[in-house]
């Protein structure tokens, strides 16, 4: 009989389970979903028979009652901040504290510390010193080695060396926690452990059975000079671009920080298995008095196609986690996914997304693989279409009409991003364009420029705003000859580095042009391990090695924000006074006509 993990004590003993093998710590409420990573490891380690429970939010304000629950697991703790990094979740790009909580009922705020995956670690290790305790899920990936944290504005040291962790496991998690577990298991100790593909460790010595090994500047050389952390990030990005990376090694003091190179690409049938695996598909029955959880909802009738992205685009950590490689399921693992959905008492025949970081890079791949076991480029899309890729969108086609046949779906819709620089003259992208816009969206079709100007675009790896401008055009035309009235919604994001006044001054320009309002908008936010990131915080472009400039005050960047807003009368005066400052008053009669 399905059943989900248990999370309290007292369905560990309805299951007749005298111990726990392996219990996993969360951020995060409990949802017994293929989209949320705990349930994924979860579910993982119970297929290879082994017993694991989960602390979902447990309280670290009171007598810690919630760590103790299951008492000494047999294997390992397992951590995560959950599905974001916890400074992420909580604060704004104002560094203003957020008041809701997607990942907990209710919405609520307030049920995870700040920094969570340190605040575990370091109670488990205090309540359990000889257990081992695995980092694991974004927070820890993201910080396996020095990076800037935006909120402390200062660098940090990994964050092994900030937490007791035995052991890091970054990147998408389900091979390598099952080969910890079987060592453990086995009776071999952590120290074997640390010969695994895509974990990460501190050790006093630099390992010397490692034939391809690149040591980085260290910890102490980066806090003095922020080239040298620059230079590392360059190094960092081109080894996790590659299908066969060097060992990373970073000095903090007298210990070293070690990376292993990541585990190779999923096969289609190990992504299969863990889609296919016995996933309630629904919250933990235990919040039903606390409200809904708003994630949960966003992607409840939805179906991910495909894991990582090969976008490259600067501000973005899937790659970095997910990695750059497509690892795509099957056609008949998703058609499988939608009739079990469609059996669901409470669906009502919408299917709210089909697609994944992005909505259309399922099945694409090298053509040649030996090619792409050679490439380190942080873009198969980027300057331009790289001639090995095979970006064919007709399966995409047909999978949406295989679904869209099904007789209980009413409606499908592509709610991921759209990537319109995967289109070309012949590998029918336009086609799918004009697939999706018929048949696939509610109204609203959503899709991210990012930016108008060249130079900010170049970047942020983004193509030209001509494309978005062309995109406009054809689906215009679509909905002109089918009789629809909808709306092509861009994406932007101001204060990215390299964006001045001028840049969003002329954005703004654009937009008026175009007779948009707009509303999918942010201000950037650095988090940690992007090239963005390192670019606010160095001064620098990895890439070039060449200064860049980055709008960092807070007025600065408010500035740069409202200029998202000028068809908004009470922000007139404001963004006038920021031109006439910022010597960009040429722009004032182009915003602000007789009629603005």
């Amino acid at each position: 009989m399905a059943h989900f993990l248990p999370i309290t004590l007292d369905e560990v003993k309805r299951l007749g389970w005298d111990m726990v093998d392996i219990v996993l710590v969360t951020g995060d409420a409990y949802i017994d979903h293929p989209s949320f990573g705990t349930a994924v490891i979860g579910r993982t380690l119970e297929a290879a028979g082994y017993k694991v429970a989960i602390i979902p939010q447990p309280n670290w304000r009171d007598d810690l009652r919630d760590f103790h629950k299951f008492g000494r697991p047999r294997l390992f703790f397992g951590v995560t901040s959950g599905a974001m990094d916890s400074m992420v979740n909580h604060y704004t790009a104002a560094r203003r504290l957020r008041h809701d909580d997607a990942y907990t009922p209710g919405g609520q705020a307030g049920f995870r510390p700040d920094r969570a995956t340190y605040v575990y670690a370091r109670i488990l290790k205090q309540l359990y010193p000889d257990v081992p305790v695995i980092m694991a899920g974004i927070e820890a990936s993201m910080r396996r080695l020095a990076h800037y944290d935006y909120w402390d504005d200062r660098l940090f040291p990994s964050i092994l060396m900030d937490t007791p962790a035995d052991l890091l496991n970054y990147g998408m998690g389900e091979r390598t926690t099952l080969k910890i577990a079987n060592l453990l298991n086995e009776g071999s100790g952590i120290e074997a452990c640390k010969e695994i593909p895509q974990v990460a460790y501190c050790t006093r010595n630099i390992p010397n059975n490692q034939n391809n090994l690149i040591e980085l500047h260290t910890f102490e050389e980066c806090m003095k000079s922020k080239r040298c952390e620059a230079e590392n990030y360059r190094i960092i990005e081109l080894e996790s671009n590659k299908i066969e990376a060097a060992t990373l090694v970073q000095r903090h003091g007298d210990r070293y920080v070690v990376v292993n190179p990541p585990e190779p690409p999923m096969t289609t049938e190990e992504i299969d298995a863990s889609f296919d695996l016995p996933y309630i598909r629904l919250p933990h029955p235990k919040y039903k008095k606390r409200g809904p959880i708003p994630a949960f909802e966003m992607i409840r009738w939805s179906v991910n196609t495909h894991r990582g992205c090969f976008g490259g685009c600067s501000f973005c950590t899937i790659s970095a986690h997910q990695g750059k490689q497509i690892a795509s399921r099957s056609e008949a693992s998703i058609l499988k996914e939608v009739d079990t959905i469609t059996q669901d008492s409470d669906f009502h025949g919408v299917l709210t997304d089909l697609g994944g970081p992005s909505a259309n890079m399922w099945r694409m791949k090298g053509k040649n693989p030996e090619l792409c076991r050679k490439c380190s480029s942080y873009s198969c899309s980027m300057p331009s279409l790289c001639r090995n890729l095979d970006s064919d969108h007709r399966s995409m086609i047909g999978l949406l009409r295989k679904i869209s046949a099904n007789p209980k779906v009413k409606h499908l819709y592509v709610g991921s991003g759209i990537r319109c620089d995967l289109f070309s003259a012949d590998n029918h992208g336009w086609e799918y364009f004009r697939e999706v816009v018929l048949h696939h969206t509610s109204g609203r079709l959503k899709v991210a420029p990012e930016h108008t100007s060249d130079h900010v675009l170049a970047l942020m790896r983004k193509p030209s705003f001509s494309l978005f401008k062309e995109a406009k055009r054809r689906f215009d035309e679509i909905c002109k000859q089918a009789e629809l009235r909808f709306q092509l919604i861009p994406y932007f994001i101001s204060s990215h580095p390299g964006c001045r006044m001028e840049d969003m001054a002329d954005l703004a320009v654009h937009m008026k042009r175009m007779g948009y309002r707009l509303e999918q908008i942010q201000d950037f936010t650095p988090t940690p391990m992007t090239l963005a990131t390192e670019m606010y915080y160095t001064g620098i472009d990895p890439t070039t090695m060449k200064p860049v400039y980055v709008a960092t005050l807070p007025a600065d960047k408010a500035d740069q924000r409202r200029l998202f807003f000028f068809y908004k009368p009470e922000e007139r005066r404001a963004i006038i006074e920021s031109l006439k400052r910022s010597g960009n008053q040429r722009f004032i009669p182009q915003l602000f006509s007789v009629r603005g």
